[in-house]
This record gives structure tokens, C-alpha cells and sequence, in this order.
């Protein structure tokens, strides 16, 4: 077998040690339209000599006749897996699986949410013990110097920042705050819908971004450029900023807040806002967009919610005061709002790695975290 390494600019033919067939499942959360591998990143998989076979979906945002085009690839009906698939696939996927207790034969590759003592974590586990298979977190895939290898960091901000300005002009005129349920085809028409809405209002807003030098808040800060905010207008918090300890009175001095912190699941910190906080007279501070959507981690630096918000339904309203709500953004797969832009995004980062599957130093580290996991699961 072949396969492709990344070079610099180029991708170039090595020689392939194991071959592998991946089963690319179609995803049950509801307008998920992202996908792990677009058509172009099968057609490397299978010159490198693995297998690929691809469910139906009638939300993928790529059509199934582009997959169609490239030859040698399988295909299978829509959550067929669950039934079909067995020890010799490789499940890819992105976000959670449909809620079942049935034990999973199959080795898994998504995000699953479950290393950082989520709510339900423990049953997600389960189901690979007693199937006797393994999840490889794709959030826990990282490379020597601990960074992960694949990530749709960027395209969160930036879907996160463009939702929230939206939302905002939308409630600063008084008007009901609409549903995303259909994608932006790029981020150009994202930043332009955001630009026109405060255009249209005719203020403009002070935003706030914490963690603001990493991957989703550069996403972030560049999309509120994009829509016409100026660098006096976007306050850029990190390490430096926060080292001091929440909870944050300068966040109140803001029309928007952005969360874009990793959390990482060792680390406890201050909050940055509370309730108590908020219920402060003169705060200028009417929406939150959580992008790191934390909320059930016992850890979280915004404890002032619970849940998750939809596409459908964008906003979750905080009661802080008498008459006082605070509008929460707080929806776990952005990404989505511009799929083609962050599927692509992710997937140049992650084939590479796939082609390696499992032989690396970066999926024997995913598997390491995997296997800790299960022994913390066995003594709880």
C-alpha cells in the first residue's frame, strides 16, 4: 500500500504499513452538515491503499454524487453501521452518536465529549468496554508538543462571533432574534450579513474576547474585522489578562462577550463572570456567546447556565435581575454554520493522519488517554 504524507505545500507518495477500512457514518445531531472527509480526502485514503465506505445523509453538506465520482469507494444506507459495520471498520464521525446502551463492536473516531467529566460520560464509556472496542477522541489527538493536530478552532470563532453580532443587532432593535437553521456558503457572506445588520442598526457594538491568541478567538477577532468593528472596539483578553483571577468587572464595559478558552480538564480557575457579577448597576453587557459550551464541566469559567442553544433556537435568556435577562449563545457545533469552509479546514489537517492510522505517536496518545479513562470509569 501507498500513502500520502503532507509535505509543505504538496502531498507526497510514501509507502503505507497497515490497511484499514473507515466507515464514514452520516451524523445524527440535528442541521450537523460538517463533515470528517470530503470526497478529495477519500480519493488520498484509498490511493493509499485503505478502504472507505460512506453512508447516505440528507444533511452531509456534500452531495452523495460527489462521492459517487471517485472510484473504489462503498457505499451504505444512512446509520447503517449501527447494524452492519463490525470489528474490522473504523467508525469516522464528528459529533455525538445517536443515545443508545447497546455496546459498540466498532472502533470509533469522533468527538465524544466524555474526558472531562461531562454529564453522561460515564455511559458513553460503557459502551465500549462492554463492546470491547475504542474511541479515539478526535479533541485529544495531539502532536509532540501537546497541540492538537486537527481542530475546528478557527471556523468556531469565526461562526461564533458572526452569530452573536447578528443576535445582538437583533435585540438591541428590539426585534426577535432568528433561527441559523440554513448555512452561510463562506465566510465572506457571513461577515457580510453581519456588516449589514449593524450597518442597518446604525451602532455598533463592544465586543470582548477571552483567549484571544488561540485558534477560535484569531476566528473570532478576524470575523468582527470583517464586519466593519475597528481594533478600539474588540478587546483582546488572554493569559496576560486573566492571569489575575475572575470574576471580571471590565467584562461588564462590554456589549458582547466571547468565550474562547480551551478547558482543559485539569484546570480549575476563577470564573470570569457570575450572576452576582452581572446583577451590577451600569453594565452595558446584553449577550454572551460561549463558544467553548462547557457548561455541565465542573470546571466552567461562565457558570451561570446550563445547556446547550440550537441553531433553531439561538439564545438561551439568564434571568440576572427583575426585568434583567442575559442572552446566552451557547450552541456546541458552529462549525456548522459554515460547513463546507470548516469541514474542509478540518479534514486537510486530519487525513494525514488517517492515512497513519493507528501507528503513530499521535493515535497512540489518543489511545493512552482512552485507556485511562476506562481505568478511571472501572473504580468510580
Amino acid at each position: 500500500y501507498q500513502r500520502r504524507v503532507r509535505g509543505r505545500n504538496s502531498w507526497q507518495m510514501t509507502t503505507a504499513k497497515k490497511q484499514i477500512h473507515f466507515w464514514l457514518r452520516a451524523e445524527a445531531k440535528p442541521h450537523e452538515r460538517r463533515t470528517i472527509l470530503l470526497p478529495e480526502h477519500c480519493k488520498i485514503l484509498l490511493e493509499a491503499g485503505h478502504k472507505i465506505t460512506v453512508e447516505k445523509s440528507k444533511q452531509r453538506i456534500v452531495p452523495l454524487s460527489a462521492y459517487q465520482a471517485i472510484e473504489g469507494i462503498h457505499f451504505a444506507d444512512e446509520f447503517s453501521w449501527q447494524k452492519e459495520a463490525s470489528k474490522e471498520q473504523v467508525i469516522l464521525g464528528l459529533k455525538e452518536l445517536p443515545e443508545s446502551e447497546t455496546p459498540l463492536i466498532s472502533d470509533h473516531v469522533f468527538f465524544a465529549h466524555c474526558y472531562k467529566n461531562q454529564s453522561g460520560w460515564q455511559n458513553i464509556l460503557r459502551r465500549f468496554v462492554s463492546g470491547g472496542s475504542k474511541l479515539w477522541d478526535l479533541e485529544f489527538l495531539n502532536d509532540s508538543r501537546g497541540r492538537r493536530v486537527a481542530a475546528f478552532g478557527r471556523s468556531a470563532g469565526i461562526a461564533g462571533m458572526g452569530l452573536g453580532l447578528i443576535a445582538w443587532c437583533n435585540l438591541k432593535a428590539g426585534s426577535p432574534i432568528p433561527s441559523f437553521e440554513e448555512p452561510f456558503s463562506d465566510i465572506e457572506s457571513l461577515a457580510q450579513k453581519a456588516k449589514s445588520c449593524i450597518e442597518k442598526l446604525g451602532s455598533s457594538p463592544r465586543v470582548i474576547v477571552i483567549g484571544a491568541l488561540g485558534r477560535v478567538g484569531n476566528g473570532a477577532v478576524d470575523l468582527a474585522r470583517l464586519a466593519g468593528l475597528s481594533d478600539s472596539q474588540i478587546s483582546q483578553w488572554d493569559l496576560a489578562e486573566t492571569q489575575k483571577g475572575g470574576p471580571f468587572l471590565e467584562i461588564l464595559d462590554h456589549d458582547i462577550f466571547v468565550n474562547c478558552i480551551y478547558l482543559d480538564v485539569k484546570t480549575k480557575i476563577n470564573p470570569f463572570i457570575t450572576k452576582e457579577l452581572l446583577s451590577k448597576e451600569g453594565s452595558k453587557l446584553s449577550l454572551m456567546v460561549d463558544i467553548s459550551c462547557d457548561s455541565s464541566n465542573p470546571n466552567n469559567p461562565v457558570p451561570i447556565y446550563n445547556g446547550n442553544s440550537t441553531f433553531q433556537h439561538p439564545t438561551i435568556e439568564v434571568p440576572i435581575t427583575t426585568g434583567q435577562v442575559l442572552n446566552v449563545i451557547a450552541i456546541d457545533n458552529l462549525p456548522s454554520l459554515i460547513p463546507e469552509y470548516s469541514s474542509k479546514e478540518f479534514a486537510d489537517a486530519i487525513v494525514g493522519h488517517l492515512v497513519e492510522f493507528p501507528d503513530t505517536d499521535v493515535w497512540k496518545g489518543a489511545n493512552k488517554i482512552f485507556e485511562e479513562k476506562i481505568s478511571l470509569l472501572e473504580n468510580s
